[in-house]
């Protein structure tokens, strides 16, 4: 029986480093695809509703409705760039998509609004409910912010004081994403679903170009042993994971800002963990494929409902308790706890344990089954 033999390990290692360093498209995509779609994913991958296109038909032209644009602008909800005179125009604008909100003033708003109560209508265009919905809210608080003040100012004019106040007062504080920014909640998932795609599909294609090109059965013939090749094949792509790991977590930092609140070598050591878990898929994968097409097909087959049911996009609480069952079996799904709780709640082992411990066991399980797979391939 073959022992392990050091020489025979390092021959693979570096046999696999000169393919990785002639396979120039690999190479490039390595390093060049966690930028782009960290850079990707970083822009369009936001729910926050700011600065949309408004259309305004103000009939009444006063102070007081150029006021009330400028509010309207002020909220940085909507930008009012249009001006018409025509409910037409309005219909046009939200038709083609030029502006997705718009504000009509009254003719008699400035005397109304001096005597009694104005009218304002303000349609939104509803074909993304976000996007209704906060501009929804932000009309309806500028309505009722403009509302106090004047209230206040007419029982100041008639010396009255002291009525205005509210009987309920709400205070509302948000916690660790105080701003509500989408990117302080997608950059940090972005690490783990960005060296879930590259690091598979590398590994994949690693393995499963040796068969097409027939070099996987002169291996075999040598006095390698499995675990030698094993190792050997792996051990680059562990090291091409911590360089996207590492240009992912500084480009999240020091391009988006996205500042991580707890303790960054607790993230590195976690996300080596989940590193593992995905060279393991990515080995199964190779070992079930006959072609790169194949495991490319294999590949894109597990992003999908890597972003649906891992709570990458949606909150999985909302969902029905089979696509929960099913989000459960994503090692993608815990390392989104993991890396969330890290980045917005500056949190430790204390409160992760139980998604490191599912991480682990995903790791330690689908490393065996690959392996087993991987070695039953080679005999």
């Amino acid at each position: 029986m073959l022992r392990f033999s050091w020489t025979r390990f390092l021959a693979v290692l570096k046999k696999e480093f000169i393919h990785i360093r002639r396979d120039r498209a690999s190479l490039i995509m390595a390093i060049a695809m966690p930028l782009g779609m960290l850079l990707l994913f970083g822009y369009a991958v936001n729910t926050d509703v700011e600065h949309l296109p408004t259309v305004v038909w103000d009939q009444s032209q006063t102070q007081e409705s150029r006021d009330f644009v400028s509010s309207v602008r002020n909220t940085q909800y909507m930008d009012p760039d249009y001006y018409v005179s025509g409910y037409k125009q309005i219909e046009n604008y939200l038709d083609s998509g030029k502006a997705r909100a718009a504000v009509i003033i009254p003719p008699d708003f400035g005397k109304q609004l001096q005597e009694q109560q104005a009218s304002v209508q303000v349609l939104v265009d509803g074909s993304d409910p976000t996007i209704a919905r906060a501009v929804t809210s932000a009309v309806q608080m500028l309505g009722f912010d403009k509302s106090l003040k004047l209230q206040s100012q007419r029982l100041a004019s008639m010396g009255i004081s002291g009525g205005t106040t509210l009987p309920l007062d709400i205070e509302t504080r948000v916690w660790y994403n105080p701003d509500m920014k989408s990117r302080n909640f997608n950059i940090p998932a972005l690490i783990g679903l960005i060296l879930q795609n590259v690091i598979a599909m590398l590994t994949s294609f690693s393995i499963v170009r040796e068969k097409e090109r027939g070099t996987m059965e002169q291996l075999i013939v040598t006095p390698i042993r499995s675990l030698e090749l094993l190792l050997g094949k792996l051990l680059p792509f562990v090291l091409i994971g911590f360089v996207s790991l590492s240009l992912i977590l500084v480009t999240g930092i020091f391009w988006f800002g996205v500042m991580p609140m707890g303790s960054i070598p607790l993230l590195v050591l976690l996300s080596t963990i989940f590193l593992f878990t995905i060279l393991a898929i990515g080995l199964l994968i190779s070992s079930i494929a006959k072609t790169q097409l194949q495991a490319m097909q294999m590949t894109f087959i597990l992003i999908l409902p890597s972003i649906l049911l891992s709570g990458f996009v949606f909150p999985r609480e909302t969902m029905p308790k089979l696509l929960q069952l099913m989000g459960g079996l994503l090692p993608l799904t815990y390392f989104l706890e993991i890396v969330r709780g890290i980045f917005l709640k500056g949190v430790g082992l204390q409160f992760l344990w139980q998604d490191t411990l599912a991480l682990c066991l995903f790791a330690v399980i689908l490393l065996a089954v690959a392996s087993k797979k991987f070695k039953k391939n080679l005999d």
